[in-house]
């Protein structure tokens, strides 16, 4: 039986689009080797190029038509990911698009930005505040709370007062002009008593880490991409460890024998499933 030394594959799949922006591609990789334990790799692997010409895809992700073509992307790349080998899938997108649809198609670990962030953030015994970016995604983000069992555990959703221009230039190197409208933000949010702030997105989360803060007036700011990466560490450790292991008799856990699914992805995904796999983070 493998321990929880043995290295761990994470394929970390965005909504964005590698090399549109080099800083915050080389900030993914920054970021997850800071996190993840030596010996972890995580590969991040974004958009096609051709899915938009935007540098960020916030004009896009306010759509639950276009969602739903993201979600199909990213559940057949579950599938794919577990084929190449790697040990676990993360969708880092605060409203998990085709969460459960990864679920169903993957063997392996397949975790989301916003499910493990709100569960971890519950665990702590706070009160969760959400600020993000785009007003657009409180919608299926309640929808997931309610889900989850945790729609009484969010107080307060506030919004920045602020172009996607102003985001593109903090990920182009100047984040004083969208940090001081985070800040504005927050303030809302911990006028309301809460304890612990989640980034709405993950491009802000990235702005926010880059930039050190971890907390404002007083609340906790949440990392959910720093943690959905550990997270994904323990789901495979307690699975090679045998402290819990896959299921196979739900609706969603029983899949057919690997011939026929692997002939039905090749028929029904997206023809443009694949992306460019940016380096791993260093070590």
């Amino acid at each position: 039986m493998s321990d929880a030394a043995t290295p761990v594959r994470i394929w970390f799949q965005k909504h964005t689009v590698e090399g549109r922006l080099p800083l915050l591609d080389d900030a993914y990789h920054r970021h997850f080797a800071a996190v993840s334990r030596p010996g972890t790799e995580v590969v991040v692997r974004t958009l096609p190029d051709a899915a938009y010409d935007a540098p960020i895809p916030a004009g896009f992700v306010r759509y639950g038509a276009v969602e739903a073509l993201f979600a199909a992307h990213f559940a057949a790349a579950a599938w794919h990911a577990e084929q190449e080998g790697f040990d676990a899938f993360v969708i880092g997108a605060s409203q998990d698009p085709g969460l459960a649809e990864a679920r169903a198609l993957a063997g392996i670990p397949v975790l989301g930005y916003g499910e493990t962030a709100f569960h971890l953030a519950a665990m702590t015994g706070r009160s969760i505040g959400v600020v993000g970016f785009i007003p657009e995604l409180e919608e299926p983000l309640r929808e997931n709370l309610e889900r989850f069992g945790l729609a009484g555990r969010v107080r307060a959703f506030s919004y920045v007062d602020t172009p996607a221009d102003v985001l593109v230039q903090a990920l182009r190197g100047e984040p004083e002009p969208f940090l001081a409208a985070f800040g504005e933000a927050a303030d809302r949010v911990v006028a309301r008593g809460v304890e612990v702030i989640v980034p709405g997105e993950g491009l802000p989360n990235e702005v926010l880490w880059a930039a050190g803060i971890r907390s404002h007036g007083g609340a906790a700011i949440l990392d959910p991409d720093g943690l959905v990466v550990k997270a994904a560490e323990l789901l495979v450790d307690v699975r090679r460890l045998g402290i819990l292991g896959p299921s196979s008799t739900g609706y969603r856990s029983r899949r057919p024998p690997a011939d026929v699914l692997a002939h039905l992805v090749d028929v029904f995904q997206p023809s443009s499933w694949t992306a460019p796999a940016a380096p791993p983070a260093d070590r």
